[in-house]
């Protein structure tokens, strides 16, 4: 993982390969960014022609373009890495914070092969510190795990067509060129002022849930021959060892015993069995408590209800809910939040075969509510149903599930943005500000009760799937009906933002994002300051 470190050097005087400044559009051009002391002294650094050599070189300061030139005399570091901001929101007033946390994460990427850069991006502001350090850290995410030279050919999971790579042979000491930046320091801080404790804080916050988002990327982007259902419980039990959390794990033996029939209906076409697995942190002064839901599907090729070609090659992301709700549950213990935190991950592998679940068959779920299977491709919401009903047993002030559920919603909303829809309009409304407060883009969904007519079935109680138009809204009334009366609850459909098959932008990387940790983060935070709404 990159370092992260404050400093209240100059951006001249860090020790550093790069130093990362910030620029916006002006009239005339790029200009330094307006109330960051760092910026201003950097154009001075060049005799007051920064402005001309970066339109010399085509920069405009559109947000996240970069433009690099040599560092002026007097700097440590050998490089001036400008990035745009945008549009200058006014005279002296500082960028917004997912301005600065997308450029810091551009400006990361700009300098993947590098060893250390300086970010003069900001003031002392805690808010603003915190943006450019969760920034700069995931734009320097990267996952290498199967990647390099010199791979023998074993796999330390047994599974086929070769394993994990562990290294790539280099001569010690060379330094790759495709590595992430290795250390960020942020400049130009009043970290021994009052604000040094908060500043202190605010880095170390950015640091853990940096590196929670990684590990929620590293298991969206793992192969599905190296993440099996049972793989997945077994590196939450590893990770509950390390952070005190507690844990069970429901195999298969136990969730046919239990009847969770809708968990065993969607693993049983598979040779990976199903797994259910419940990951607690525990506050001992803890008044709240907040349950959360992944949907955990390791891989989906849609079951008997064949996904088409071309659908296929990225659903291993089908699992992005389970390692949101993961890396959430250790982020809340990591960083000690008074409240009690549940997540529930259901985990299984969707595959065709001889014993796999048929379109007309009918599935007994844990809550007793028999549901009229019409098409394969939509068991999402039949795991989630069942951790849902089971979740709700301990009777938690909230729930809030998170699942890659429905191309509906990448239609409505486009893949940047996800939806959330609720059975309490407060508790979609407090999600939804949360996820704009901390950058992620999401919009909130009705849920139209005239769309259950679609889920009528004429031989259970509920039928999968129902019409076409509005899926992505009849999804989350389905999971509705496996929600206990008077528990507010959310659902939070990640299907676009979850796994981005483009190319990289801002601070997020090609492939697993980490999409909905941070609202499931500062939404736990926010139960355990303020408790929850009405």
């Amino acid at each position: 993982m990159t370092a992260l470190t404050l400093s209240s050097s100059t951006a001249a005087k860090v020790r550093a390969d790069a130093v990362v400044i910030g620029v916006v559009k002006g009239e005339d051009g790029p200009l330094p960014a307006p109330g960051v002391e760092a910026a201003g002294a950097v154009d001075a650094a060049f005799g007051g022609r920064l402005t001309d050599l970066l339109a010399t070189l085509g920069a405009t300061g559109a947000e996240n373009e970069i433009t690099k030139l040599p560092a002026p005399e007097g700097f440590e570091a050998r490089l001036v890495v400008a990035v745009g901001l945008g549009s200058a929101p006014g005279d002296d007033t500082a960028p917004a914070t997912e301005t600065l946390r997308r450029a810091a994460g551009a400006a990361a990427r700009a300098l993947t092969g590098t060893g250390h850069a300086a970010f003069a991006l900001t003031s002392s502001d805690p808010a603003a510190v915190a943006a450019v350090a969760e920034g700069a850290l995931l734009g320097s995410y990267s996952f290498t795990e199967f990647r390099g030279e010199g791979n023998d050919g074993n796999d330390k999971k047994g599974s086929p067509g070769g394993g994990r790579r562990l290294g790539r042979g280099r001569k010690e000491g060379a330094r790759d060129a495709s590595a992430p930046l290795a250390e960020v320091t942020i400049a130009g801080l009043d970290s021994k002022s009052a604000k040094g404790s908060e500043l202190k804080a605010v880095a170390e916050r950015a640091e853990v849930l940096a590196q929670e988002i990684a590990r929620a990327r590293d298991l969206v982007n793992t192969p599905p021959n190296a993440l099996n259902p049972a793989e997945f419980a077994a590196l939450a039990g590893t990770a509950a060892k390390e952070h005190g959390l507690k844990i069970e794990v429901l195999d298969e033996q136990a969730l046919g015993k239990g009847g969770y029939g809708g968990i065993m209906g969607v693993g049983q076409g598979s040779q990976s069995p199903p797994r259910l697995v419940r990951l607690s942190w525990r506050h001992s002064k803890a008044q709240r408590s907040l349950a959360l839901i992944g949907k955990g599907i390791t891989y989906d090729s849609g079951g008997i209800s064949l996904k088409p070609a071309g659908s296929n090659e990225t659903m291993k992301c089908d699992m992005a809910g389970a390692a949101a709700v993961f890396a959430a549950v250790v982020a809340a213990a990591r960083l000690n939040l008074r409240v009690n935190v549940t997540g529930w991950l259901a985990l299984a592998e969707n595959m065709p075969s001889g014993s796999a679940t048929r379109p007309g068959d009918v599935l007994t779920m844990y809550s007793g509510k028999t549901v009229e299977v019409l098409n394969t491709d939509a068991e999402g919401r039949l795991v989630m149903a069942d951790a849902l009903a089971r979740a709700g047993e301990e009777s938690p002030d909230a729930m809030v599930d998170v699942a890659t559920l429905t191309g509906a919603m990448m239609v409505a909303l486009g893949k940047r943005t996800f939806g959330i829809m609720a059975n309490e309009d407060s508790l979609r409304d407090l999600v939804h500000g949360i996820a704009v407060e901390v950058g992620e883009q999401a919009w909130p969904m009705p849920m139209p009760e005239d769309l259950m007519e679609g889920l009528k079935s004429p031989v259970a109680d509920i039928a999968n799937v129902g019409d076409r138009m509005g899926g992505g809204l009849s999804a989350g009334l389905f999971l509705k009906e496996f929600v206990a009366d008077g528990t507010p609850w959310a659902h939070l459909d990640i299907a676009g933002p979850a796994f981005n098959d483009g190319s990289p932008f801002g601070y997020t990387p090609k492939g697993g994002t980490g999409s909905a940790v941070r609202t499931l983060v500062r939404l736990a935070e926010r139960v355990a300051e303020d408790g929850l709404p009405g």
